[in-house]
């Protein structure tokens, strides 16, 4: 049975898949006609029209208009697949709480059916140039109010997990995660609701992020005090506040943990050392501790740097908004989050620095406050390359810099090098795969116009004629990836594109036929 009316389709119900509308898993490994007129000749990858989970004329004018701005075809048409992938793949179902007018939107990552807090804030964002005030159901804007009331129902239900099953309003069945199931986790959560349950400080800075967005692009003020936004964020800082709790109290007796997580496991990333609390942290660095990796990879020292900044940045971004709401306890809230946001960029800078005979003061990786610290960077935002991107400083920071100009060498130990790409890579793909998502980042924080139409080129040539941002590419071949159905990846390369539109239009308008003698590869 067929959809008939499309906005009650995606308004109440999970999209239907019929002839018409085949799994975007398979869609997405075959190339399609019409392919691109340029040397790349990349798949057309859009789904046909009626198979689309969200349509938006903003994105279709964007994309309209865009084709006068990028001249190179195979850019284009690789613009042209991406930056719609989130709404023509992704969103799962759209309605609204049961017995209510809040709004929920269930957003995959891609070939995973679940909710990231994290993958779903930066999906979001990618359409945030196109974001405007609108109290329309088929808008961008209730899109984001949907994802932030969700999210706010999660963190509700279990704040430390970081990826969910989908809303029972939905009528969708949970997800089976065959490795959750050899999981011991405290505090527990119901399979029902969570997909996973590994605690990472960028899920709880990503709910800030989308909501920081939200405010920022339409001033919908009033959105915030409805529904569980308040208590979302209040929990937010409960959670942020336990996991500043050291290993040892002063007295050298080991603190009860809040957090703990072990599985049975072949891979060392997927599972925390010393029976599930990760190694030791000490105390009065004021820094809050990670157990995972925005790439969902354990940490080795779980004083995450990167995830500090992002928190750290939004922090100060939502307490500008509390401190607007009209409620008794909105002031002492914000005020409470505006210290936090300044105590940890002071603890950033104290502790998350370190001395390197080379480059000189950079950003370490990870921490311990023991003087354990891991120099090295990975492809996933939060990142230390991404910093200038989440608003935590700016990329002529001396600090910075210097940071950069290791994590983009061979003093990375995940910097990947080889002829189809050189980018940062991590141990989730592994040694050898580069993520498209770091060469994206690149440019995102970079004003070399060498150095972006490098990255731009290289790009180009990761797709194994696709035409989509796979998750990582294998330094020496084009044909060995990793996700060709990533959509966070898609989205942020129409976002980085939309953003040269703005700033450096020129380099849109050049050919990227060619590979090779550029800086930066």
């Amino acid at each position: 049975m067929r959809c008939v009316n499309f906005l009650l389709c995606w308004l109440s119900f999970p999209l239907l898949t019929t002839a018409q509308c085949p799994d975007y898993s398979d869609y997405s490994r075959e190339v399609h006609q019409p392919v691109s007129s340029g040397k790349y000749q990349l798949s057309w990858m859009r789904p046909a029209d009626e198979c689309r989970t969200f349509k938006s004329q903003a994105v279709e004018d964007t994309l309209v208009k865009m084709q006068e701005v990028i001249k190179d075809p195979d850019l284009y048409r690789l613009f042209q697949n991406a930056y719609p992938n989130t709404l023509d793949t992704a969103i799962k179902w759209k309605g609204f709480a049961s017995g209510t007018d809040e709004e929920l939107t269930f957003v995959i990552t891609g070939d995973i059916n679940a909710m990231w807090l994290r993958d779903s804030a930066n999906q979001m964002q990618s359409y945030l140039p196109l974001l405007t005030a609108s109290a329309s159901n088929n808008s961008i804007a209730s899109l984001y109010r949907g994802v932030i009331n969700l999210q706010a129902r999660y963190l509700l239900t279990s704040p430390y997990c970081n990826s969910f099953q989908p809303p029972v309003e939905s009528g969708i069945p949970p997800a089976e995660n065959g490795a959750a199931n050899r999981d011991s986790v405290y505090p527990s959560y119901s399979p029902d609701n969570v997909f996973e349950c590994k605690y990472e400080l960028d899920s709880l800075a990503a709910f800030l992020e989308v909501s920081a967005n939200y405010y920022s692009a339409t001033k919908d003020l009033s959105f915030f005090g409805k529904y569980s936004w308040v208590k979302a964020i209040q929990t937010v800082l409960k959670v942020a506040e336990d996991m500043m709790t050291p290993t040892y109290g002063e007295d050298g007796r080991v603190n009860r943990q809040p957090y703990r997580f072990t599985r049975q496991t072949t891979r060392a990333t997927e599972t925390l050392a010393n029976d599930g609390i990760g190694n030791p942290v000490a105390n009065s660095t004021g820094l809050i501790r990670s157990a995972f990796r925005p790439s969902d990879d354990s940490t080795i020292f779980q004083l995450f740097i990167p995830a500090n900044m992002m928190f750290s940045t939004y922090l100060s971004s939502t307490a500008d908004i509390m401190g607007k709401l009209n409620a008794s306890d909105s002031g002492p809230l914000a005020q409470k989050m505006k210290n936090l946001s300044q105590a940890l960029r002071s603890a950033i800078e104290t502790h998350g620095t370190v001395q390197h005979p080379t480059y000189g003061k950079i950003y370490a990786y990870e921490v311990d406050g023991f003087g354990g610290q891991t120099i090295m960077d990975d492809a996933n935002i939060p990142s230390l390359l991404s910093a200038p991107f989440l608003g935590y400083t700016d990329t002529s920071d001396s600090t910075y810099k210097n940071t950069r100009s290791l994590i983009l060498s061979a003093t990375n130990p995940y910097y990947m090098r080889g002829p189809t790409i050189t980018a940062i890579g991590g141990p989730h793909a592994g040694p050898g795969y580069a993520w498209p998502m770091a060469a994206i980042v690149r440019i995102l924080t970079s004003d070399d116009d060498e150095e972006i139409r490098g990255q731009l080129k290289m790009i180009l040539n990761t797709t194994a004629g696709l035409g989509l941002i796979h998750e990582s590419v294998h330094s020496f071949n084009e044909g060995d990836w990793t996700r060709q159905w990533f959509s966070w990846a898609n989205g942020l390369f129409g976002q980085m594109v939309l953003d040269l539109a703005g700033r450096k239009p020129g380099l849109l308008s050049e050919s990227y036929q060619g590979l090779g003698g550029q800086k930066g590869i």
